[in-house]
């Protein structure tokens, strides 16, 4: 095709572009113009169906609202019913099912505070009061059920029930008085230390949950002051009766002055025993209750247990009281170191049972009395080393033995020294300084004091030679006692030895009182007349007959008067007896051996011999071993 054709032909297809774009123009108004009349149909439709749209709205909040109301009603009819229904556990009492009991009452509590939250529901405020007079009548039976719960199950603690819960080493095997012998033992008081104690179990464990959540209640109903009288009454009359059965009694210091004291002795044993008992096993039972039964009340709790144990151990110190004040006497003294022991010994527990602020006159007054007796127990010791050395009994010793005051004395020595470590403790605590230093400087004062007093006491003797005995058996018995007991160690050796050549010091002064008259008669020296003239005798030596019979007869005289006395005399203890039987035996019959064969023939040749010569020498050395027997029945030997 030539380029003319191809012109034509695109000039052709060209127009036809024309026309068709022509028709879609007419197409696209006709349709904007058919659009636009929908447009305004629509709005038309729109204005129409608003109203029916506004009222199906209305009508799906209406269903909304009365899905609402019905679920409310349905709510405040459960409300309706559960009231009703804790209504009528709760006028039946709760004896029955007391758990359930305790359930009506928590849901009442709900049910008042649901109608407290909903107050625009018409009948609230009515419901609300009616529940709440409900739960002031279920409260009060709650007191009741309380009250009677706590009383039935609280029991007197029978005295062997609480022996039950001592160590093995503190249960009462015969009478209550003798459960402090030999208690000072060393071991003994280390398995006190650790020796375990089993309170009593006050009331039983299934009951404590029950009390518990009764007390809960009634707290949360505010009856907290109706919750403590309930319990602090019934607990403490428990406790005191408990108390009283175990034999502790309120005594004042003028009943105390009055007692005989082996009576008052006894009664001081048995505090001992029933202040452990109290504290270790009563005290400790009651806090650990209150700790249950009052759980999660702590300021309530803790003056709880304060005054239901007040009044106890108010009676407990104050026999402690009575006798720190009672009048002081030497046989106190170790009552009242066994009081301060014992205070001593509780005073960790004391202070962890009652260690609260409601607890602190009760502690403050524990702490006094221990102090108190201290210091009692001190001025004891004055009052004892005074008394020693001021002791001015008449009671004479006749056969010159162990007076009592040595005995008592020593004993009393030999019983601080099983105090030892309570004393060295109580100089620390209150006097300060080397405790040990103080109580070996305490005991010497109280030996001079005992000696001195002994030597004035020797001098009511008429014959010296008793008066020597008597020094000589005393210090013997105290220096043997110091050897045998702790007291050497403090003393020292020293001062042992210094005593017994005090003792052998006495021993020989007896022996130049009582026997040197009567050697004198048979020493050799002495025995010629003064001119040397001789009287029938033997010429070789120079001897009188007469004076040799004068000599036999003065012996056997000073020799009797002396056997006749001496034997009742006294050296207790039989070591010492023998030695001084010796002692004079080894000076007297070599003696009167030596005396007897050389001048014995000059008066057995002659006329009655045996009115002379009454006594060989084994006659003599029998009669020495009948010395110092006490024998008051002794005949004069003819």
């Amino acid at each position: 095709m030539g380029v003319p054709q191809a012109m034509d032909a695109l000039r052709g297809k060209a127009a036809l572009v024309r026309e068709s774009l022509k028709k879609s123009q007419t197409i696209t108004e006709s349709m904007v113009s058919i659009l636009g009349s929908f447009d305004h149909r629509l709005s038309s439709l729109e204005t129409a169906m608003r109203p029916t749209q506004i009222r199906t709205h209305s009508i799906r909040r209406a269903h909304e609202n009365i899905d609402k109301t019905l679920k409310a009603a349905e709510a405040i009819l459960t409300r309706f019913d559960l009231t009703r229904k804790a209504e009528a556990k709760i006028l039946r009492g709760p004896h029955e099912d007391l758990q359930s009991y305790l359930e009506a009452i928590d849901q009442l509590r709900s049910n008042i505070h649901y109608f407290s939250s909903h107050k625009s529901f018409k009948s609230s405020s009515g419901i609300i009061t009616h529940a709440n007079n409900l739960l002031t009548k279920a409260i009060s039976k709650l007191e009741d059920e309380f009250r009677n719960l706590l009383a039935n199950y609280s029991k007197v603690v029978e005295p062997e029930s609480l022996f039950d819960g001592l160590p093995d080493s503190l249960r009462p095997s015969a009478s209550p008085a003798k459960r402090n012998d030999n208690k000072k033992d060393s071991d003994n008081q280390k398995n006190l230390e650790n020796a375990v104690y089993t309170p009593p179990t006050l009331i039983p464990p299934r009951v404590l949950p029950l009390l518990r959540n009764l007390s809960q209640q009634m707290v949360q109903a505010g009856h907290q002051q109706q919750l403590f009288r309930i319990y602090r009454d019934t607990r403490a009359s428990v406790l005191e009766q408990s108390l009283r059965k175990l034999g502790v009694e309120r005594l004042s210091k003028d009943d105390v002055q009055k007692m005989q004291w082996e009576v008052l002795e006894a009664k001081i044993g048995n505090w001992i025993h029933y202040m452990r008992i109290a504290v270790k096993l009563l005290f400790a039972g009651e806090k650990k209750l209150c700790d249950q039964i009052l759980e999660g009340i702590d300021s309530f709790r803790d003056q709880c247990f304060a005054e239901i144990t007040a009044n106890s151990v108010s009676v407990l110190l104050s026999f402690g009281e009575a006798i720190a004040k009672s009048k002081r006497s030497p046989e106190k003294l170790f009552v009242l170191l066994d009081m301060y022991e014992i205070m001593r010994e509780l005073q960790s527990e004391i202070d962890n049972l009652f260690g609260t602020k409601s607890c602190t006159e009760m502690r403050e007054s524990a702490q006094s009395l221990t102090k108190r007796l201290a210091q009692t127990a001190q001025e004891t010791f004055g009052d004892f080393e005074e008394a020693v050395a001021k002791d001015a009994t008449k009671t004479a010793v006749l056969d010159g033995t162990v007076h009592p005051l040595t005995s008592y004395v020593i004993n009393y020595v030999k019983f601080l020294f099983d105090y030892k470590t309570t004393l060295e403790q109580l100089f620390q605590e209150f006097e300060g300084g080397d405790p040990n230093s103080q109580l070996k400087n305490l005991t010497k004062r109280i030996m001079e004091a005992l000696q001195a007093n002994l030597d004035g006491k020797s001098k009511q003797y008429k014959d010296p030679a008793l008066t020597q005995l008597f020094m000589m058996n005393n210090m013997h018995y105290i220096v043997r006692s110091v050897r045998r007991s702790e007291a050497k160690e403090l003393l020292g050796d020293d001062w042992v030895q210094i005593h017994r050549r005090i003792v052998q010091q006495h021993a020989n002064q007896y022996k130049r009182i009582s026997w040197a008259k009567v050697l004198q008669c048979v020493t050799i020296q002495g025995v010629a007349p003064p001119g040397g003239g001789i009287l029938g005798g033997d010429s070789g030596s120079g001897i009188s007959k007469a004076m040799v019979k004068d000599r036999f007869k003065n012996f056997n005289v000073q020799f009797e008067e002396l056997h006749m006395r001496q034997c009742q005399w006294n050296v207790p203890d039989s070591e010492l007896r023998e030695s001084l039987r010796l002692a004079v035996a080894e000076v007297l019959l070599p003696a009167y051996r030596s005396f007897h064969k050389r001048f014995g023939p000059m008066v057995e040749n002659g006329k009655a011999p045996n009115k002379f010569i009454k006594y060989k020498p084994e006659d003599l050395e029998r009669m020495l071993g009948e010395f110092f027997e006490g024998n008051t029945n002794v005949e004069q030997k003819r």
